[in-house]
């Protein structure tokens, strides 16, 4: 999915880059774990299989 960073709220800086989410669920879940996702890649909604 791609995201307009004009237009989301949902963003949050690691490592000095910023990242931006589609949604507070997306964000909450990579903030737990930031380098299993940037090692893995998204994993779709959470709470979604």
């Amino acid at each position: 999915m791609k995201v307009d960073p004009e237009k989301t709220p949902y963003r949050t800086v690691y490592k000095g880059r910023i990242y931006y989410f589609c949604s507070p669920m997306c964000k909450k879940e990579f903030e737990k774990n930031p380098d299993y996702y940037l090692e893995h890649g998204p994993q779709g909604m959470p709470g979604h299989s």
